[in-house]
């Protein structure tokens, strides 16, 4: 596979991990995506309307959102991805919807991913930072 194959392969998985019918996910799919220390963000603009951040490891990624998925269905589909390689790194602008429903229209709310990966020498692409931000 090219790098841009492989970088998109750990993208499909990434969203292919976290949607699917309300109840439990599979987290060691996690392995196949991201590298063991990687961080994922996730950003809101509270009530006064200042922007806020939650930085969260694999675990607490997994800990913050499997009630959520406990009690709802969610599908969270690509809508397009630019890609941007230098030599060992490579930065994923990848925009999406999520909805309730695979077929749910209009989406319950779309966004952006930021998406930054490295080569691992013995992993391939995984996923080292990921930041995220909803369309308001």
């Amino acid at each position: 596979m090219s790098d841009e194959e492989q970088i998109g392969s750990v993208i499909d998985e990434m969203y292919a991990m976290i949607s699917g019918p309300r109840g439990p996910r599979d987290w060691s799919r996690q392995a196949r995506c991201f590298v063991p220390d990687a961080r994922q963000v996730r950003t809101w603009v509270d009530d006064r309307g200042r922007p806020q951040k939650l930085a969260m490891g694999l675990d607490d990624y997994a800990a913050n959102t499997q009630p959520f998925f406990d009690a709802n269905d969610f599908y969270e589909v690509e809508t397009s991805r630019r890609v941007d390689r230098f030599g060992n790194m490579a930065h994923v602008w990848s925009t999406y919807e999520a909805r309730r429903t695979p077929d749910e229209e209009p989406p319950e709310r779309r966004g952006i991913n930021s998406i930054q990966l490295f080569r691992d020498p013995d992993l391939g692409w995984r996923i080292v930072h990921m930041i995220w931000d909803n369309e308001r």
